[in-house]
C-alpha cells in the first residue's frame, strides 16, 4: 500500500472538510482556513483536494450547478439537493438491493454508487407555501 504524503496544507484542508456538515466548496475551504489564520494559494487548495480525493480520504460531489463540493464522510450515504437554494442533506439509506437489481439488469459488477436526489428543502417548501397562500 502506498504511504500518504500528508503535507500541512493537505492536513488543514482535510480537517476543514471533516469538521463541516455543509459540503464545502474550494472557496468555502479557503475562507475557513483564512479564518483560522492559514493562507494558501488556490493552486495549493485545489491540488490538496485532488490528492485527498484520489487517495480516498474525501468524496467529490458533482451534484449540478457546476460547483464541486467535498464530503469528509466516507461511509455509504446519499445526498438530496434543494433545486432552489442548493442546500444539501445526507440520507443513510441501504442501497444494496438497488445495486443487486442494477447488476442483474446490466450484467455489470458495480464497484461504487453515487446517487443524488433533487427536491425542495423544508425552508424553500415553506417559503413556496407562504407565497402561494399570499396569492
Amino acid at each position: 500500500m502506498q504511504s500518504l504524503n500528508m503535507t500541512a496544507p493537505r492536513r488543514a484542508v482535510l480537517e476543514v472538510i471533516r469538521q463541516s456538515r455543509e459540503h464545502p466548496t474550494a472557496n468555502d475551504i479557503m475562507d475557513a482556513l483564512a479564518q483560522r489564520g492559514e493562507r494558501y494559494a488556490y493552486a495549493t487548495i485545489y491540488n490538496s483536494l485532488r490528492y485527498l480525493a484520489d487517495h480516498g480520504l474525501i468524496r467529490e460531489l458533482n451534484i449540478g450547478n457546476g460547483i464541486t463540493r467535498y464530503d469528509g464522510r466516507m461511509e455509504e450515504h446519499q445526498h438530496v439537493v434543494c433545486s432552489r437554494c442548493g442546500a444539501i442533506a445526507e440520507a443513510d439509506v441501504d442501497t444494496a438491493e438497488l445495486v443487486r437489481q442494477i447488476e442483474a439488469e446490466t450484467g455489470y459488477k458495480v464497484h461504487s454508487l453515487n446517487v443524488h436526489l433533487t427536491g425542495l428543502c423544508p425552508a424553500c417548501r415553506s417559503a413556496e407555501q407562504d407565497a402561494q397562500s399570499r396569492d
